[in-house]
């Protein structure tokens, strides 16, 4: 299929880190504007086909904007290859350049207008200020380390985006000369809603901002009326956090010597549109209640009050995803190993196109700049089978600063459900 292209299981592993993809499918079409000839049309044609439109964002100017901005001039020359594929991708002093689908989420979540003021925090390579550039009068942004914001502003001015001006700057404090802004947009995550982005944003404006602990997010849109925020919680997300004095203010710090599974019962209902808490970057999943007729009970692991929840990942398509991931931070120096388990029950699960393409459970280790150290999993699994524990123990890199658990069918076509993961140094 156009767009798939992650052909070896470790680009799978790599690509599921930041496929974050709505469960309903767009019936629009892109516009017909010609991108630029750059060599790289065919790739941005395909990523917006498949991660773009066909995960939900449908919002005319904002695709065709996400067909016109040159993804590849914003990441590093070694990494132009992986441009156009939907995953976040490092760019330096252990910042990363969004995926394509989460900026143009954020982006459509914004509505963006021509006459609109806005402010960015988090500038990173400066691509999702390019992204914004044709859809508004001005785009602020604000970058907090001096060497990404000075590529950043070098990349935008050279590319012609004279619309946008960077800052180097505390995020937290946000541009208050220039206030009030119409909308504001955050790429990074502090813990609670920064009082001064609050007080810049004008009465009616839109926030687009992840927020919460370190590896548990949510990505809100507040509204601003008569002075005071209501807000949306669209989904869960992962995103790097927001330093400076929002790194200062921060209540919860994630314990790296004893790393665990938050909601591996599936016990807590999704906040919308099936979106399960505690998890990531969810596709093709359903949350299912042994009270539901077609589901198979498992009377070991009934919860005292009589509810047993679960969730089951289903794919019809070879070469789709269909996974939920969730991060931690794990000091591989002190966490020699590791055992993941979980509950498993298969259902006609094949493999795809290849043997790369499988379903499993699996571990990605990082390190501080957020280099990938290493994979490991569980699998692959294949066949029908009832209810069965899976468990496996693993080796931590020592360089290990944090690491992404993922369960799913990467590729592979089935029904695998699954409950009761855990995670134990």
């Amino acid at each position: 299929m156009p767009g798939r292209r992650c052909p070896t299981l470790w680009m799978w592993l790599a690509c599921a880190a930041s496929w974050t993809v709505l469960t309903a499918t767009a019936t629009a079409q892109p516009p017909s504007s010609a991108p630029p000839r750059d060599g790289f049309e065919r790739q941005r044609r395909e990523l917006v086909d498949e991660a773009i439109l066909g995960a939900g964002v449908n919002d005319a100017r904002v695709v065709r904007s996400m067909l016109n901005t040159p993804r590849h001039e914003f990441v590093p020359a070694n990494l132009r290859a992986q441009a156009y594929l939907d995953m976040a991708l490092p760019i330096g002093e252990s910042q990363t350049i969004s995926s394509p689908f989460i900026v143009s989420y954020m982006t459509q979540s914004l509505d963006p207008q021509p006459t609109d003021t806005v402010l960015e925090i988090g500038t990173g390579s400066g691509y999702q200020a390019a992204v914004l550039s044709p859809l508004v009068k001005h785009v602020y942004t604000i970058e907090i380390v001096d060497s990404l914001g000075r590529r950043a502003e070098r990349t935008l001015r050279r590319l012609g985006y004279d619309n946008v001006t960077v800052k180097v700057g505390d995020g937290f404090q946000g541009w208050p000369e220039h206030a009030p802004f119409d909308k504001i947009i955050v790429t990074c995550s502090p813990e609670d809603i920064p009082q001064p982005l609050i007080d810049q944003l004008r009465d009616g404006g839109l926030m687009v901002i992840p927020a919460g602990t370190r590896y548990q997010q949510t990505l809100y849109l507040l509204r601003k009326q008569g002075g005071q925020l209501k807000s949306e919680a669209l989904r869960p997300t992962l995103f790097v956090p927001m330093t400076g004095a929002a790194e200062e203010r921060r209540q919860q710090q994630p314990d790296p010597l004893r790393p665990q599974v938050v909601n591996g019962d599936f016990e807590q209902p999704p906040i919308r549109e099936n979106f399960i808490p505690g998890w990531y970057y969810q596709r093709q999943l359903q949350w299912v209640s042994d009270n539901d007729s077609a589901s198979e009970p498992r009377p070991d692991a009934t919860q005292p009050d009589g509810r047993n929840h679960y969730v089951v990942l289903a794919n019809t398509e070879p070469g789709r995803p269909a996974h939920l991931l969730q991060g931690f931070a794990i000091d591989g120096r002190h966490v020699r190993r590791v055992t993941v388990s979980c509950r498993a029950r298969l259902e006609g699960v094949a493999t795809g196109r290849t043997r790369d393409e499988a379903a499993m459970v699996a571990l990605t280790f990082y390190d501080s700049q957020r280099r990938t150290l290493g994979n490991v999993w569980i699998g692959p699994l294949e066949g029908t089978q009832s209810w069965h524990q899976l468990s496996k123990q693993f080796a931590v890199p020592p360089q290990t600063t944090e690491a992404i658990l993922r369960l799913g069918l990467f590729g592979a076509t089935g029904k695998l459900a699954l409950d009761d993961v855990r995670l134990e140094p």
